[in-house]
């Protein structure tokens, strides 16, 4: 069986546009701590954490250059959600960080986050 892929950035990487600074994507780092609160919903996943440079191969070959963009879920093949944000060849995925923690609610019983 076939399951949905999480990508999300390795933290600790460098932008060249701020010289001698070392970041993480908070975004990532949200869906993070949320993975880890709840590890045995995360099993359900399949998770590749990726380096921050563009190209982002793995993304790229899945959902094409205009939607490398992390956080990002890509749905099991054959699979819909209410919440994606678009399709690439058929392949549909969620690149809004509510809407991933809506899908993980709603897909893999993680809880929703509070109002």
């Amino acid at each position: 069986m076939q399951r949905d892929r999480l990508y999300l950035l390795r933290p600790g990487f460098e932008d060249p546009a701020y010289p001698g600074q070392t970041f993480y994507c908070w975004h990532c780092a949200l869906l993070e701590g949320v993975l880890a609160s709840f590890p045995e919903l995360a099993t359900r996943l399949a998770i590749e954490r990726i380096a921050w440079p563009r190209p982002r191969h793995p993304v790229v070959e899945l959902v094409g250059e205009e939607n490398q963009a992390l956080p990002l879920l890509i749905l099991a093949d054959g699979e819909t959600s209410p919440h994606q944000t678009g399709t690439y060849e058929g392949r549909a995925f969620i690149s809004d960080k509510d809407k991933i923690l809506a899908a993980l609610a709603q897909r893999h019983g993680f809880p929703d986050p509070h109002p």
